[in-house]
């Protein structure tokens, strides 16, 4: 690899388009090595019996989750206080299922044998064997739950249980926050854990994290009962919430316009200053891969920001900073000037985060009403 990667840059020094050719696929291997390096990590040492599910998690969970399984954009599932108390039917349904409108997806392709080999080997970070938790419901006052869910776990988890803001462990929020308190109001979740296990976490807390003992803060098992029920109540509005289908939105927005190459992009950077945005540079499409005065001057992108809406998306997830638009391409091909950006809705749909969407149907909009304010 790295002989390939001299002999691309001794390539480079050769000759002058030929150069910026070689220049450019030096680095795109290079972006791609650096983009593959977090998706094959593997896990810490094991036996050999370990090694299948140990493939399977670097393969699948280590790239939110941690090559150790102490989180990143997912959550730390090596912590002893969350591994040591959740049995392996919950992890079983979560992988199989996922959190609809959260980050962890549904792994729909996996197969139970897989499926156990991961926790198998999930199970080797503290060497314990997981509870068993019976599986009838306990029963309780909803409306008493509530007003405790209020006044005790809804700062943490969100008023209606929607969960913390944002995404991952640090990355998205302030570092002094080791976890972020996941969304109860989940199908997923809620699909995936008993009520005798949300009563284990509310009675214990987890060691670690934000979650207290709610026994120590002085709340009776009667309490805590009528808290399991309050959260079983939310089933209903988690049945009810659904997603967008990327595959119903265009990768692209189009627009075409009814004036020049230059009058567009003058009536964009209009349209942009009216929007709030900030323009950041105009530059010919082919600018950096061609030799300067070489482009094709009918091929032009337009770079723009919406700052307070990107400080707002990357508080969600820092990865929505790989796909936003944050420019529009020009294009006066055959008589026609045409305006492309790329659609944030079709790629947020990819992320499995109900703010990440409300936020991109926001950006969409605006994108939307830019091009077409800039189209007459």
């Amino acid at each position: 690899m790295v002989r390939s990667l001299d002999l691309g840059r001794y390539n480079q020094a050769r000759t002058g388009s030929r150069t910026k050719e070689r220049r450019l696929n030096w680095r795109s291997t290079a972006a791609a090595l650096l983009f593959l390096v977090p998706l094959t990590q593997t896990g810490p040492a094991l036996g050999a019996g370990d090694q299948t599910g140990a493939q399977l998690f670097a393969r699948n969970c280590s790239a939110c989750h941690g090559s150790d399984g102490m989180g990143g954009v997912g959550v730390p599932l090596a912590l002893p206080a969350f591994i040591n108390s959740v049995d392996d039917a919950f992890l079983r349904a979560t992988i199989r299922h996922g959190r609809p409108g959260r980050v962890m997806p549904s792994f729909a392709a996996l197969g139970g044998k897989q499926i156990d080999s991961i926790i198998a080997y999930m199970r080797t970070w503290t060497g314990k064997h997981p509870p068993a938790y019976p599986r009838k419901h306990i029963r309780g006052s909803v409306a008493h739950g509530e007003k405790l869910f209020a006044s005790h776990c809804a700062k943490c988890h969100g008023d209606h249980g929607q969960g913390g803001h944002g995404t991952g462990v640090t990355f998205s929020r302030p570092r002094n926050l080791p976890i972020l308190a996941p969304a109860l109001n989940n199908a997923g979740f809620l699909a995936a854990a008993t009520d005798a296990m949300i009563k284990h976490t509310l009675v214990l807390g987890r060691s670690g994290t934000p979650m207290i003992s709610f026994r120590k803060a002085g709340l009776s098992d009667e309490d805590i009962d009528d808290l399991v029920a309050f959260v079983r109540s939310m089933q209903k509005s988690a049945d009810a919430m659904h997603r967008p289908d990327p595959s119903k939105e265009p990768p692209m927005i189009v627009r075409e316009s009814g004036s020049g190459l230059e009058q567009t992009v003058q009536a964009l950077k209009d349209a942009l200053a009216d929007a709030n945005m900030k323009l950041i540079r105009v530059q010919y499409l082919e600018q950096g891969l061609l030799d300067p005065g070489k482009e094709d001057k009918k091929q032009v992108i337009v770079y723009s920001c919406a700052f307070g809406f990107l400080d707002d998306a990357l508080k969600v997830d820092p990865r929505v900073g790989l796909f936003l638009p944050c420019r529009v391409t020009v294009v006066q091909e055959k008589g026609r000037v045409v305006m492309m950006a790329v659609n944030p809705k079709r790629l947020s749909a990819l992320f499995n985060n109900n703010e990440l969407d409300q936020l991109c149907d926001r950006m969409y909009k605006k994108y939307v009403t830019m091009m077409e304010d800039a189209s007459f």
